[in-house]
């Protein structure tokens, strides 16, 4: 057992805190007939659904990096991103090495107007379309379910 292990189960007090880092991710729908529909990938480790997120990107605004992370993770073409985002949830994440980082997601609200047959993870992850409540039922995240409804 390693030493963290051990405090965490033991001596919680004398586990020093996860730290924290920022993503950014796109909250991607579009209008339809019968309302609006919301786009989830699946995560690559675990195959949940999740929204398409990722890191801060240098030279990117943070909405631009969302709309990037769209593109890579489901294929998101073309769409409008606000600049401003709609809220935010937290989660943590274990990363390389074994640390544990708390990540404050940004949500960024961008409207879809096409998506490409063929993009960078089409093989790694499914993507489909959900109504609201369909897709809140879908998420882990309380904060991001939240979000979601309110949306």
């Amino acid at each position: 057992m390693l030493i963290t292990e051990f405090l965490q189960k033991k001596r919680p007090e004398l586990t020093p805190p996860p730290f924290q880092q920022r993503q950014v991710a796109a909250l991607c729908y579009r209008n339809t007939d019968t309302g609006k529909r919301i786009l989830l990938v699946t995560s690559r480790g675990s195959g949940r659904w999740i929204l398409p997120k990722g890191w801060p990107i240098d030279g990117l605004e943070d909405p631009d990096a969302a709309l990037q992370e769209a593109w890579e993770e489901a294929g998101v073409r073309t769409a409008y991103v606000r600049s401003a985002p709609v809220g935010h949830y937290d989660t943590h994440k274990k990363l390389a090495g074994g640390k544990v980082a708390s990540i404050k997601t940004q949500v960024y609200i961008a409207q879809v107007e096409s998506l490409a047959d063929a993009y960078p993870e089409d093989h790694q992850r499914k993507r489909r379309w959900f109504s609201r409540d369909e897709a809140a039922q879908q998420v882990r995240e309380p904060a991001l379910k939240a979000i979601l409804q309110a949306f």
